[in-house]
């Protein structure tokens, strides 16, 4: 995948996302991945050659049919803060997010991460059992490290220009592009 040992070389190069990264891990939880702003802000961080963002929170998602409360993202969200109380952590099972987004049902994570409403936010990484970063980018890395901000396929476009309006990322990232055409 294009700009995949790139994306690696980043998360390895921060000792705080590789600290999140096993702290997730050592969840054990089905199929889980740490996504959204944590990559795409720390891509565009260093791709402006500024400080690293704030996090406004850490997106993790994990797919588990056998338990869709959403008081068991809540538990996990605790167990979280309790390990690492200066992080705002966001778990989200995407096994019932369909429901809340009116969507047929995900098949996985990456099936879920696939409806995210950008591009270069359609992106996760984990740590595997030998410890080595992977990547998931249903719709690859390119829009993500060419600083183009673009929906995906599966977004209403209404959606994605208030999402865009509202996080107003141009003005912190100079050098984005936005593209309000699919590329699909």
């Amino acid at each position: 995948m294009e700009y995949r040992n790139e994306l690696i070389s980043i998360i390895e190069e921060d000792k705080l996302l590789i600290e999140i990264l096993t702290i997730v891990k050592n969840l054990n939880l089905n199929d889980c991945w740490i996504g959204a702003g944590f990559i795409r802000n720390k891509v565009w961080d260093v791709l402006h050659n500024q400080k690293t963002t704030e996090f406004n929170d850490i997106d993790v998602v994990f797919f588990d049919e056998t338990n869709t409360s959403m008081n068991l993202e809540s538990e996990i969200e605790q167990q979280l803060t309790a390990i690492n109380p200066n992080l705002k952590w966001s778990v989200k099972n995407q096994a019932r997010m369909h429901i809340r987004n009116h969507h047929l049902p995900y098949k996985d994570s990456e099936n879920a991460i696939s409806y995210w409403p950008e591009t270069a936010t359609a992106v996760a990484a984990r740590l595997n059992v030998n410890d080595e970063i992977e990547i998931l980018a249903p719709y690859g890395l390119s829009d993500l490290f060419h600083l183009i901000i673009r929906p995906t396929p599966n977004v209403d476009l209404d959606v994605f220009k208030e999402r865009v309006s509202e996080k107003q990322w141009e003005k912190k990232w100079k050098s984005l592009r936005l593209n309000n055409e699919p590329n699909f």
